[in-house]
């Protein structure tokens, strides 16, 4: 899934170019190329589909050139992943019916490969053999209040290989920061990852259970999918399709979900403070991913710049982030909350940088 616009990680992330298609870490490659190189040490080019809006196409081309082009789906409306999902499922049940699918989001940080793909390996697994929808679960290191989570029932797990796999109770949303302290310790609760694995017959079936408006749609278009006319029914079916999440709209209400207990090392990489929290920090807790800075009396702050000889010099910040680029900078307090309002007022008032 490659088609949101990061919003939370302006002004480095655009309309234009969104987060997905940047190198934010430093890395020599986008978060969607990291992506598709993972998945391709167990899974051919041929076998991955790229979701994304319309006007994104041409970078999904660009960065992933060895992916081929009729694996690219694009939506011509943002409505959400729920019409993501349903989407590339009717548009591979077309062509392979049989065929157990990871979904995963392509701007997430995993680090442990190994891991990670001995994970999904078994998930697959454990997907082909059973009629479950399976979310991976992260156990979680510290009361995070950006995640959301998922509660585990912590009996008669499903074993695959040296993975369990346990029925879901329920999904929580963010939590405030003692609700967030109360899960995690008490030893049930997993972040959702929002990385899924099911085989296509099991989607399908609580699609159409849970969200007929949804999946019908898409499913009335089977014969239309890898020909000349899908292009103008998908437009047809997004103008009319509604709005709605794969998690609030199947997986907190389906009987047959699991969430498999996982132990790379993850992020969302949702926001400023979390690139914050993936750095490493100085003496004063300063996260500093710049070429040249100057820091005086500051602390507790994110200060980010990939733009070679250029010194940024900073006095008197607390807790506050400072990013720069060749024509906007942002400097903002690291809470969430301020930073949704500023953006806001940033689209209404300077649409152009958006």
């Amino acid at each position: 899934m490659a088609g949101g616009i990061g919003s939370r990680f302006w002004p480095l992330s655009r309309n234009a170019m969104p987060k997905q298609f940047l190198d934010i870490l430093g890395l020599g490659k986008s978060f969607l190329q990291l992506t598709y190189d993972r998945f391709l040490k167990i899974i051919p080019p041929e076998r991955i589909l790229v979701v994304t809006s319309d006007q994104y196409k041409e970078l999904v081309y660009t960065q992933l050139p060895t992916l081929p082009v009729h694996n690219v789906l694009t939506e011509p409306y943002r409505r959400n992943t729920a019409p993501c999902i349903a989407y590339a499922t009717y548009r591979l049940l077309k062509t392979d019916p049989q065929a157990t699918v990871v979904v995963a989001p392509s701007d997430h940080l995993i680090t442990g490969d190994d891991d990670f793909l001995g994970t999904i390996h078994c998930a697959l697994q454990l997907a082909a053999e059973q009629d479950v929808l399976i979310t991976l679960g992260i156990k979680p290191t510290r009361p995070e209040t950006g995640y959301g989570y998922i509660q585990a029932v912590k009996k008669d797990p499903i074993t695959i290989g040296t993975h369990l796999a346990y029925p879901v109770k329920t999904f929580t949303e963010k939590p405030d920061p003692e609700m967030a302290r109360i899960l995690m310790e008490s030893g049930e609760f997993y972040w959702n990852s929002g990385i899924f694995v099911w085989s296509l017959s099991s989607i399908a079936r609580q699609l159409e259970h849970w969200l007929p408006e949804v999946s019908l749609p898409f499913r009335n278009g089977l014969s239309l999918y890898n020909t000349p006319h899908e292009a103008k029914f998908v437009h047809k079916v997004y103008e009319e399709i509604r709005n709605v999440s794969i998690d609030y709209g199947v997986m907190e209400k389906a009987t047959n979900t699991y969430v498999f207990s996982a132990t790379f090392g993850w992020s969302d990489l949702g926001s400023w403070e979390s690139i914050y929290m993936h750095y490493p920090r100085d003496a004063r807790a300063n996260a500093v991913p710049a070429a040249r800075t100057l820091l005086e009396n500051v602390q507790d702050s994110l200060v980010y710049s990939r733009q070679e000889g250029k010194l940024i010099v900073v006095k008197g910040l607390d807790n506050f982030i400072v990013v720069d680029t060749p024509d906007a900078l942002l400097i903002c307090p690291k809470d969430e909350t301020q930073f949704r309002q500023l953006f806001n007022d940033i689209a209404h008032n300077h649409e152009e940088f958006v």
